[in-house]
């Protein structure tokens, strides 16, 4: 493999064949971009996913984050990612606890005082007795005892060592919880480097005073800073701005790591700190950085405290990065959950994705980038003026092609039409013609067939006649009909889970009127304690709505207005509804609701499906659910207009309307 290569593309190989061409290729390493080996995009099965959620009462918007949350088969949804982002948060604070640093300090001081009085024990002079008492009388908090200690004359060179061990630790634990690159810097610190410290310590108060006081010198002041200091920023910030996010990341969660130490603890590495390199203004200067830190940067997290409660002991250090971790981790979260206002998925920070879940997670997110932009690209969503997804016509064509294929499939109602292609169910030619394709039982139209071999053969020679070439005359039915669909949008159709089988059942129907009798006019009318007229797109995406009422007296309203609209045509109304009428509407346009139903409203739309029976229009009415009062009122509804009543469960309420409104036309051709 050739790691210097750029890219995922193969590159030629050096060597030729015998006659000068390149025999074979060589492959590379890839190094980002699209993942040449994912499988491709199933578009059909994330629009299922899609038109489910759509269907069952989501916006497209919450549907399609549904979809992301979910995944496909082949692909892993944010849950799963967010899932993980917990576990290995969970299992960080499971695993360690952040007193490593007093604890060392600890040892360090009880092995420098032992080895003292181990020296001190066989002295048999007053001094040493002196001594002895001198330690025995150190306070127990670790910080005031080393404090105590800072004009102690060691008399064991090795108990010396250990206690300035404590204050070089203490200094370093310090400074590295805040600069990342302090670790190298102060390796074998001595009196220069710790003045160094110092030094960049002030300059580095100064610049962040200057800008805070909005000075115009600040971008020069910067330059400065860096040139002189600039090994112990490994980040190497490009302006004052990205300087203050690197250091308020790691000030806030050095913040959050003595918020995690109990009171005692925070005590006591409070006194400590003030012994770092035995230099209190090394604490004093880093005190005043936090805090000019946290007035520049509120909305970090100063105060949180990531609660550790395993046994492996963190320094300062460690703690703050652990800190820092956590603190990365519960962002990924909160960029995987999606779930702020405006939330995109190029909101995820990819870097800290791989970092922390290595690079499975990273293609993951980047493949669910590419399922959201293809569901765009591939014309199955688009996005209106005021920035709302829809599903396009393609979509819903799409879905409905795949639902008018269960509900016939269950049909069966005659050899054939469960797949048929026809433009009528019988009848005469249209005059129009179409590409044949596989499983066409319709005649050819010789004449186009016979044009279409000439241009070819006249373009390109080749055989006599190919597939390509044949088209196939269209017919129409000999009636044409006026279709009104009439459903049910009261709450109840929410409540008990017939939402969803309602609009896959109208967009079953849609299609095919829209695809194999584009002669029948298909209308659609909603009704809750009012009716309203809609578009297949607008019943596909309908949220559902808290909203008593079932009138059915102004949707049969409605469906006779369209119907008189098309006097030529045989009149159909298909009503699906789960309850009585309860709700009817007056002559000035009120809508009234009442229940159990007042008289007026049953006489009131009785007299509408009257109405509609004296104009020969074929009525059926599918049932929903076993309520009594409904029973009786659709049973009187057949008598009265002489209509048809189904009682279909919700898994074949599809195929029962499809079905009537096959039979239908089939017994008025």
């Amino acid at each position: 493999m050739d790691d210097g290569a750029e890219g995922g593309e193969p590159r030629r190989a050096g060597r030729e064949g015998p006659e000068g061409d390149v025999a074979g290729y060589r492959y590379v390493r890839w190094h980002g971009g699209p993942d040449p080996l994912a499988p491709p995009i199933d578009l059909r099965a994330a629009l299922a996913e899609l038109g489910r959620d759509v269907m069952d009462g989501s916006s497209t918007r919450a549907a399609l984050r549904e979809l992301l949350r979910r995944g496909l088969p082949d692909r892993t949804g944010l849950d799963e990612l967010t899932r993980r982002v917990w576990e290995q948060r969970s299992r960080l604070q499971r695993r360690h606890r952040v007193d490593g640093t007093l604890t060392e300090v600890r040892e360090l001081l009880a092995r420098a005082l032992a080895e003292e009085r181990r020296v001190l024990f066989p002295e048999p002079t007053d001094d040493a007795r002196f001594r002895e008492m001198r330690l025995d009388a150190l306070p127990t908090n670790p910080g005031r005892a080393v404090r105590e200690l800072g004009d102690y004359q060691w008399r064991s060179d090795q108990a010396a060592v250990d206690y300035a061990r404590i204050r070089e630790l203490l200094g370093e634990q310090l400074l590295d919880a805040r600069f990342e690159g302090m670790r190298q810097a102060m390796r074998d610190a001595g009196p220069e480097q710790v003045a160094q410290v110092r030094a960049m310590l002030a300059d580095l108060n100064a610049l962040l005073a200057a800008h805070a006081a909005g000075e115009p010198d600040v971008p020069a002041r910067f330059t400065a800073f860096m040139a002189e200091h600039g090994r112990f920023f490994p980040e190497q910030p490009r302006d004052v701005e990205e300087l203050i996010d690197v250091l308020a990341a790691r000030a806030a969660a050095a913040a959050r790591t003595l918020n995690s130490l109990s009171p005692q603890q925070r005590a006591e590495l409070a006194e400590l700190s003030r012994q770092a390199f035995g230099d209190p203004r090394l604490s004093e200067a880093l005190g005043e950085l936090d805090a000019r830190l946290q007035s520049l940067r509120p909305g970090e997290d100063w105060q949180g405290s990531g609660r550790f409660r395993g046994s492996q002991p963190l320094s300062l250090s460690e703690a703050a990065e652990a800190l820092t971790e956590l603190g990365e981790l519960d962002e990924l979260a909160e960029q995987l959950g999606q779930a702020y206002p405006g939330a995109r998925l190029e909101d995820v920070d990819l870097a800290a994705l791989e970092r922390r879940l290595g690079p499975d997670a990273r293609i993951a997110v980047r493949g669910l980038t590419e399922l959201e932009q293809e569901l765009t690209r591939g014309g199955l969503l688009s996005r209106s003026a005021d920035g709302s997804l829809r599903l396009t016509p393609r979509a819903l064509r799409t879905l409905g092609q795949d639902l008018l294929r269960d509900v016939l499939d269950q049909t069966r109602t005659r050899r054939g039409e469960r797949d048929t292609r026809r433009a009528g169910s019988a009848g005469e030619p249209t005059g129009a013609s179409r590409p044949w394709q596989f499983g066409d039982t319709e005649p050819w139209d010789a004449a186009r067939t016979a044009r279409n071999a000439a241009l070819r053969r006249a373009a390109l020679p080749g055989p006599v006649l190919a597939v390509a070439d044949i088209e196939v005359a269209e017919s129409e039915t000999r009636t044409r009909a006026a279709v009104v669909l009439c459903v049910d949008v009261s709450w109840s159709m929410v409540q008990d889970g017939r939402w969803a089988p309602m609009k896959r059942t109208a967009l079953a129907l849609h299609h095919l009127v829209s695809t194999r009798f584009r002669g029948d006019d298909l209308h659609l009318v909603t009704f809750g304690r009012r009716a309203a007229t809609t578009d297949i797109a607008g019943l596909t995406e309908l949220e559902a709505t808290m909203e008593q009422g079932t009138n059915l007296h102004h949707a049969l309203l409605l469906a006779g207005r369209h119907l008189r609209r098309h006097p030529d045509a045989m009149p159909v109304v298909l009503v699906v509804t789960d309850g009585e009428p309860t709700a009817h509407l007056e002559p000035d346009g009120e809508a009234v609701f009442d229940y159990p139903p007042r008289p007026e409203t049953l006489r009131a739309t009785l007299a509408e499906v009257e109405a509609l029976a004296r104009a020969g229009t074929a009525l059926s009415v599918f049932r929903l659910g076993d309520d009594e009062r409904l029973t009786v009122f659709v049973d009187l509804l057949a008598r009265r207009a002489g209509g048809r009543v189904f009682a279909p469960d919700l898994d074949g309420l599809g195929a029962a309307v499809v079905g009537d409104y096959l039979r239908t036309r089939r017994s008025r051709r």
